[in-house]
């Protein structure tokens, strides 16, 4: 199938970026995927983190010191803690989900704008978790939150449900992982040691599945945290139709991802009883998948078929197909400017899945700058444009008018 490219316009003054930030994106390519193949062992969550405490989403159940490393010993000029916080289910049950507030130290006073910020894939175990990355050096996308760092903004980095945490990781149940993201911001504004303004401007970022999980933040704020001064999202490489990203990548190399996904829909919908239409490699596979990080899930399960896997297609069945289409997006308007691009030879999540993203909420009247990124792929898409992303939230922080292009 072949899609025609929409013309590219001129770049606004938003997306040339200084060449320090452009040039440190591009060089870390090799260490994020150096780091994704040996992610640091992550601090053993505290005994009580796993019952969620009586109190507020975005409460804080515990806190402690933690550091933040971009790689291995590099010095920053902030102060970190690893947190955990009550949050909520897709299901809307309480539950308690670990995080990392990062705060520069550069003397600035009066309210500090904070991005919450989803990571992209890592994996399924709990050593994957950002917050035991973080303080090593070891986190994949360390140094796109530094560059954020840089410009003076407080960042609040989830570990979404189940990482890092006990229980499975929810791994692209998206109600689940926007309530994570917006929680954090909460909780980062009310810890004390932070010293954020709980009246504070908030952005929202992530790419891939935390493309995903930013874009159902945006599109859930407005009903679930409407007290956050949200001025923006990006969101990039956006999973935005789980049975059409299943589709396109079943016998790829991308296809682990798909068994990764089913486990994670699993994980918060256990009716869905996965483990039935599992033959012994598929047990042996998502077994595996749950104690792993994504660099040994991908080479686990490229190339392989759902009916290598299984003895019947669960994404066939109606039930599946039910709640995978509740993680989709694009049912509900974001309430503040949103920025999205996807490559147009991403390789992993189809562009076409982007761009109905795009369709879907300009035509419920959202405000959308749609990038199409048209040299690279799904990995260095992220990198590529994290500069011209960082000056779109800038904008928004400054009150500049956004340009969107519905």
């Amino acid at each position: 199938m072949h899609f025609r490219n929409p013309p590219r316009p001129p770049a606004p003054a938003h997306r040339r970026g200084t060449a320090r930030l452009r040039g440190t994106a591009l060089a870390t390519l090799a260490a994020l995927a150096l780091a994704a193949g040996t992610p640091a062992a992550a601090d053993a969550a505290d005994a009580t983190a796993g019952t969620p405490s009586a109190g507020r989403p975005g409460d804080i159940v515990a806190s402690a010191p933690s550091a933040f490393h971009p790689l291995p010993g590099q010095p920053t000029n902030t102060r970190a803690w690893r947190i955990h916080y009550r949050s909520t289910t897709a299901d809307g049950a309480p539950n308690t989900v670990s995080g990392t507030v990062i705060v520069p130290q550069d003397g600035r006073t009066g309210p500090r704008p904070l991005i919450t910020y989803a990571v992209g894939t890592v994996g399924m175990g709990d050593s994957c978790a950002p917050s035991g990355n973080l303080p090593h050096g070891t986190a994949m996308e360390a140094n796109l939150i530094q560059q954020l760092t840089w410009r003076g903004w407080a960042v609040v980095v989830t570990d979404y449900e189940g990482l890092g945490t006990p229980g499975v990781h929810t791994y692209t149940v998206g109600p689940s992982a926007g309530h994570a993201v917006l929680d954090a911001a909460r909780a980062a504004q009310r810890l004390p040691e932070a010293g954020l303004s709980p009246t504070g401007p908030v952005g929202i970022m992530g790419y891939s599945q935390g493309g995903q999980a930013s874009g159902w933040a945006a599109e859930l704020q407005g009903s679930y945290a409407p007290e956050l001064r949200v001025k923006g999202t990006v969101t990039g490489g956006v999973p935005a139709d789980l049975l059409e990203v299943a589709a396109f990548n079943n016998g790829s190399y991308g296809a682990g991802l798909i068994f990764m996904a089913a486990a994670g829909q699993d994980a918060a919908f256990p009716e869905l009883d996965l483990d039935s239409y599992l033959n012994p490699a598929g047990r042996l596979l998502v077994a595996g998948m749950k104690e792993n990080c994504v660099a040994v899930d991908a080479v686990a399960g490229a190339f392989k078929r759902i009916s290598d896997l299984t003895t019947r297609d669960p994404l066939a069945q109606p039930d599946w197909r039910a709640r995978l289409n509740q993680s989709r997006l694009g049912g509900t308007a974001p309430a503040a400017p949103v920025f999205q691009y996807h490559a147009l030879a991403d390789e992993l999540i189809p562009y076409a899945v982007g761009r109905e993203l795009r369709s879907d909420w300009c035509a419920r009247g959202a405000n959308v700058e749609f990038d199409t990124v048209w040299i690279g792929e799904h990995v260095s898409g992220v990198i590529t444009q994290a500069s011209a992303a960082g000056a779109w939230l800038a904008d928004r922080f400054a009150n500049r008018p956004a340009r969107p292009n519905c």
